[in-house]
């Protein structure tokens, strides 16, 4: 049976009954999961459930990396068209559109057959993801070559069973260090935490992979569909998840939904079968994603750290977004005196110890629970707005990361653009 025509991965059918998915994205120099990626790793996922070969080989086609995870500027399209929509509709909207890839993985790894997964540089995200729902994972000796789960640092959740396979393979504290602080695996640290099976040689990844796949250790069952996994009971874990919530109430003070949502997944997941899991991940995720925060740490902590760092490699940044990083950060830390809220919404810093005692996840969000925090928020949108007046649109994404690299104003709120619309909003 012929293989499915594909443009983001290529497949190749090897005469030892293997066929190798390719994943090799054309006018890129890294691979990302866009949504024509997404959608073609489900059409392979159904081909390969009817397709007569001893198994898969996941590779990637370029020599920067595995994957980096998923298309940002594609996902800011998507938060536009799902918040556009009628309130009523923004759930099944989110819900429809970001299930595919965690239905794709899920299909592949129920296919009947081994799959397999060499991974010679980063496999960040998505690309995690996607090798997670391998039966048997090959990494390289070189640095470069580390798995992980970077989501919660621009506001997002792994949305494809990142919540759910982690702490499945790894442990739940781990694996909530994975999700929640961006830890990396790589080498042998990844084989002893039980995330991978193998570390080889760089150019050696390729022969073990199919080793494996052509010995008689293969199999096709991961370990949470064996007949006789069970999921976690809540009392093995809760403790963790109170702890880890704890911590980052404390820490962000309620403002920042992504560790909390991630928490959620993991909570409510892992009392679960897998189908029941993914489900319930994505669920989290479609109401997450219908948030301003996300797409404000996107705008701040990616789209606007590439404009930044461009404009430092090409000489600098333009002296007047300098000078409004400098005159932002000055007034900030005026007005914190006059202004407490400001501390307590993470503007010029978050504020050591003034979370009140009552604050508990069912509570929601400060932000929509404290009106006196948008009042504050209100007053320093004006001050911020008249200092941002003049600039581009390349330089306000310069600025915007600036002030939230200087702890000005925190990522959740996307900057001085951020701060402007939360005022529009208002009134």
């Amino acid at each position: 049976m012929t293989p499915p025509s594909l443009t983001q991965f290529r497949t190749e059918l090897h005469e030892n009954g293997l066929v190798h998915l390719v994943f090799d994205c054309p006018d890129r120099s890294m691979n990302v999961f866009s949504n024509k990626a997404i959608h073609e790793l489900g059409e392979f996922a159904e081909w390969l459930h009817r397709a007569h070969v001893k198994g898969v080989l996941i590779r990637s086609g370029k020599a920067s990396g595995f994957c980096a995870g998923a298309d940002l500027t594609e996902l800011g399209v998507a938060y536009d068209m799902i918040v556009d929509a009628p309130p009523a509709d923004r759930f099944d909207i989110a819900f429809s559109h970001f299930f595919p890839l965690s239905h794709a993985i899920r299909r592949l790894e129920t296919a009947g057959k081994p799959v397999a997964a060499a991974i010679a540089g980063v496999a960040l995200g998505g690309g995690c993801e996607l090798t997670l729902g391998a039966h048997y994972r090959v990494v390289t000796t070189n640095r470069r070559a580390m798995l992980g789960l970077p989501e919660c640092a621009v506001g997002l959740l792994p949305g494809a069973g990142g919540t759910q396979r982690m702490p499945r393979l790894v442990g739940v504290e781990a694996g909530l260090e994975v999700l929640l602080l961006g830890r990396t695996f790589a080498g042998e640290e990844a084989v002893a935490a039980g995330l991978v099976h193998a570390v080889v040689e760089e150019g050696e990844e390729v022969k073990a992979a199919e080793a494996w796949l052509l010995s008689d250790k293969s199999h096709a069952v991961q370990p949470w569909d064996r007949a006789d996994a069970e999921p976690l009971a809540h009392a093995a874990y809760a403790d963790a998840i109170a702890a880890h919530r704890a911590r980052e109430l404390a820490r962000m003070l309620g403002h920042e939904p992504a560790p909390l949502a991630i928490l959620d997944c993991v909570e409510f997941g892992l009392m679960q079968p897998m189908d029941g899991a993914i489900h319930a991940e994505m669920s989290v995720f479609a109401r997450l994603i219908q948030r301003p925060e996300p797409r404000n740490m996107i705008r701040t902590m990616f789209l606007g750290k590439q404009a930044y760092d461009k404009a430092a490699r090409d000489g600098g940044l333009d002296p007047a977004v300098t000078a409004a990083v400098a005159a932002i950060a000055e007034a900030i830390e005026a007005a914190r005196h006059t202004t407490p809220n400001l501390a307590l919404a993470g503007l010029g810093g978050f504020a050591a110890g003034h979370a009140p005692a009552q604050i508990s996840p069912s509570a929601g969000y400060w932000l929509e629970t404290q009106p006196e925090l948008l009042a504050a928020l209100s007053e320093a949108a004006q001050l911020c707005a008249s200092m941002g007046a003049g600039l581009g649109e390349t330089e306000r994404l310069q600025l915007d990361h600036a002030v939230a690299r200087s702890s000005a104003i925190p990522a959740y709120l996307g900057g001085v653009t951020g701060l402007i619309a939360l005022l529009a909003q208002g009134q």
